[in-house]
């Protein structure tokens, strides 16, 4: 069989409106389908390197499951050109492969751990690498072993497989060149020491643990052309991974960062409108109609029109739509805002401060809201026990460390909040040429440190924690967050915050923000917001004017 350009061939059909998509898929194959033509730099496309996975897929891999059990591995045109764009393009001296990472965001039932796991074994036995360690991996063994066991399941249904792949208790061994494939699903701390040359992680918007990524990915250091995989759908967890990654992929399909070693490719709905147009299905599912079938999505679809809580799942699962979980205040799509400024151009201005205190446990929080032509634009600080910081990295998988390298956080000395470090913050940040007309601030707070902000000149203001106080301020919040009319600089642990808040309504409908009923999540920083926005309700027309 002659080889084939897949990358053109799905793209002209892409171009030519014959397969809908989404826009980020329409970017990655518009370029794509250029740097075949013309190359980028060192790069070239080799048309035979990129069709011997596919090749070897269909020619040894067999299908274990359902209607296609033991039939060939016959990809589609998407899958092909995913395949052909991640092996094809190569150095032109070297011959070595150009994408070591990889990010494919698809929708659930979509093909893609089949496809992962046509991968792996291709590298496992036929990529030219000896020794060649391939992983697939999660954060519990039980996930990590899906794609490894369809591995194992396809090796079985292949006579010529598995004539040469033995199955062992833990993994897969190729004799040929010395090579396993096995499923990984320990703490990232106890990984330290492999020498992978290929990385499967699957469902990454699961991955909590941020660590096991970099460990991973480290491990494959000393390999001549390594490849890190990353197969999910969308997610409900926002303190995970999967947004620095999606966001990350995000800026190279739009040309802001220059990765050229990094693919992506997300099937996704564009709007969350489309979810009722069934022509717009395509682009969360471009094997819908053939995998996925095109019969069970419709009624998912009929049943989520009258069923709130089954929209939520199916939105997620099944577009692509990343969302916060069930019971959740905003949606993802709500309270998502990715604009930025740059802090510097509102010195001279007021603002609207805002502080929810911790003692231990939760994160402390400080607020300052400014305006500026008819939008809020929000600057916060946070504070931890610097003797906590570890320990919570470690058990609560949240990356606490990377947002104090980031000047996001901050540590109090000892294992407590010193609360004199929030009142250097606010001081920093009026010699920084930012004033707050007002600082809000809960009502459990304790009382030295007000004296102590008030010795300094400012005005201090009670919040009273409850329905009659917050429940404007929240609704007006809501809904600006909803209009984007919240710049928030993009700020992860904010919006974080607000993923985690449900609301709890009383009998006359007013609302004020609870936790989310999971364990280590925090509100904080949405809570100091609050806060100030319990300001701007009492001085709106005032504030609006300074």
């Amino acid at each position: 069989m002659s080889a084939r350009d897949y990358i053109t061939e799905y793209w002209h059909a892409i171009e030519s409106g014959a397969v809908t998509v989404c826009e980020k898929t329409r970017k990655a194959y518009e370029r794509l389908a250029y740097e075949v033509e013309n190359g980028r730099g060192r790069w070239v496309f080799d048309v035979e390197k990129g069709n011997r996975p596919i090749e070897f897929m269909r020619r040894f891999c067999r299908h274990s499951k359902g209607e296609w059990a033991g039939k060939p591995l016959e990809l589609e045109l998407w899958q092909k050109a995913f395949v052909c764009a991640l092996f094809g393009f190569v150095d032109k001296d070297t011959g070595e492969r150009r994408f070591n990472e990889a990010l494919l965001c698809i929708s659930r039932k979509g093909g893609k751990s089949t496809l992962a796991a046509g991968i792996l074994l291709y590298l496992l036995t036929a990529d030219g690498e000896p020794g060649a360690e391939v992983y697939t991996v999660a954060t519990k063994l039980d996930q990590a072993k899906l794609i490894f066991d369809e591995a194992a399941h396809m090796v079985e249904q292949s006579p010529t497989l598995a004539k040469r792949i033995k199955k062992r208790r833990t993994d897969l061994y190729f004799a040929g060149q010395m090579s396993k494939m096995q499923p990984l699903g320990k703490n990232s701390n106890t990984l330290d020491g492999l020498n992978a040359s290929a990385v499967c992680i699957d469902e990454l918007h699961g991955i909590t643990d941020r660590n096991l990524y970099e460990v991973m990915k480290q491990s494959m250091s000393t390999r001549r052309q390594p490849l890190l995989l990353m197969t999910t759908t969308a997610g409900f967890v926002r303190e995970c991974i999967f947004d620095d990654m999606y966001e990350y992929a995000e800026k190279v399909l739009n040309g802001v960062i220059e990765d050229e070693r990094f693919l992506a490719v997300v099937y996704e709905l564009d709007t969350v409108e489309e979810w009722k147009d069934e022509k717009a299905w395509y682009k969360a599912n471009p094997s819908l109609g053939t995998v996925k079938k095109l019969d069970d999505l419709r009624a998912k679809v009929e049943r989520a029109k009258n069923s709130p809580n089954d929209l939520n799942g199916i939105l997620c699962k099944d577009f692509n739509v990343r969302n916060t979980s069930a019971g959740a205040w905003l949606t993802f799509d709500d309270l998502n805002n990715t604009a930025t400024f740059d802090l510097s151009d509102f010195k001279g201005c007021w603002a609207i401060g805002g502080a929810d205190l911790s003692i231990t446990t939760d994160l402390t929080a400080a607020t300052l809201l400014m305006h500026r032509d008819g939008l809020f634009y929000v600057t916060q600080m946070y504070w931890i026990p610097e003797a906590n910081l570890e320990k919570r990295v470690r058990d609560d998988k949240i990356p606490y460390d990377k947002w104090r390298e980031r000047g996001l956080l901050r540590l109090c000395h000892g294992n407590t909040i010193d609360y004199g470090d929030v009142t250097a913050w606010f001081l920093e940040m009026v010699e920084f040429g930012i004033t707050p007309a007002w600082i809000y601030y809960d009502s459990y707070s304790a009382r030295y440190w007000v004296d102590e902000m008030q010795r300094h000149g400012f005005r201090m203001e009670r919040t009273i924690q409850g329905a009659k106080t917050l429940s404007l301020p929240m609704q007006r919040l809501g809904a600006d967050l909803q209009a984007k009319r919240i710049n928030y600089n993009n700020s992860p642990i904010l919006k974080w915050c607000i993923s985690n808040t449900a609301i709890e309504t009383d009998r006359n409908g007013n609302i004020v923000p609870v936790k989310n009923q999971k364990p280590r999540q925090r509100i904080d920083g949405l809570a100091s917001l609050l806060d100030a926005y319990v300001g701007l309700n009492d001085h709106y027309n005032e504030f609006c004017d300074l």
